[in-house]
């Protein structure tokens, strides 16, 4: 099943997409589950889908927001694809490249994501996020897989002259609406291997990424175990797991994303993300 979280009529929900169609929870499930976050750890997923529909939107009516719009943790990981540690000039690290990001960082689908005032270094990473199903600490990279909910599309948005500040990732991958997650998240049921899975990043129609889930350096379940020794992950906490090369940073001359451009981020069988690119300054606030 597709899980969405969006904004009607200025009002937040949640649902499950049918195509074209989003199918809203029941007033009475939302009482009971205030988010998707709450479903997921719950277990409580095909009760959602079997009391979803009462109201039906074209998904045209509907503003999206990221998936899981309150996650604990979002626990990014950098330099995970060879090509993408060759083209920035990395050795092949020890153990994962772990760093944070903000849920006020992210948009979704469909929804610009902002390039700043602070700089013109605005780069494009698409990726493939995981999404924790189950609370959990130690677990082992053999049972990973089943702590998860689901997988979602994800770009993690670079101020490339922020990041390179210090050794530490964490002000040029935090800028308000930089990055964005969507349009849904896919369950397991769905996906039973993810390393199976393509990613694809497009920008204004053109591809600039695309890597195999299975080329990642630390798989998904190694990345699991890994995090889950340093952190208990909670339902609902988004681990993605890097992106391949093609970033703008590594081009000759770079290519930096520009208001009114288009970043599009798929992966056949969980979704194509879309994120319009706006500058700060042209961010209209409610």
């Amino acid at each position: 099943m597709q899980l969405v979280s969006f904004e009607h009529d200025g009002q937040l929900s949640y649902g499950l997409a049918d195509g074209d169609r989003v199918r809203e929870a029941s007033l009475a499930f939302r009482e009971r589950f205030r988010d998707l976050r709450a479903v997921i750890a719950a277990g409580a997923e095909q009760e959602l889908a079997d009391d979803a529909g009462v109201a039906v939107y074209s998904a045209s009516e509907l503003r999206f927001v990221p998936t899981i719009p309150n996650p604990d943790k979002i626990l990014c990981v950098g330099v995970n694809y060879r090509p993408h540690i060759e083209e920035m000039g990395r050795q092949v690290p020890d153990y994962p490249v772990v760093f944070v990001r903000f849920p006020a960082s992210l948009a979704g689908h469909n929804e610009p994501i902002l390039r700043p005032s602070a700089s013109e270094q605005f780069d494009f990473e698409g990726e493939l996020a995981i999404v924790i199903g189950k609370r959990t600490r130690h677990v082992h990279r053999d049972n990973a897989l089943d702590y998860v909910a689901g997988y979602c599309c994800f770009m993690d948005g670079s101020i490339r002259d922020w990041q390179r500040h210090t050794p530490q990732f964490t002000p040029g991958k935090n800028f308000h609406h930089s990055g964005a997650m969507g349009p849904c998240i896919v369950t397991t049921d769905e996906i039973p291997d993810p390393s199976v899975l393509q990613l694809t990043t497009f920008v204004n129609g053109e591809v600039m990424q695309r890597g195999r889930v299975a080329d990642l350096v630390f798989d998904i379940p190694t990345l699991i175990e890994y995090c889950s020794t340093f952190s208990e992950l909670l339902p609902g906490d988004i681990i993605a797991t890097g992106t391949p090369g093609g970033v703008g940073a590594a081009r000759t001359p770079p290519v930096w994303l520009q208001p009114g451009d288009t970043v599009e981020v798929e992966v056949p069988g969980v979704g194509r993300l879309r994120s319009p690119v706006l500058d700060e300054s042209s961010e209209v606030t409610a």
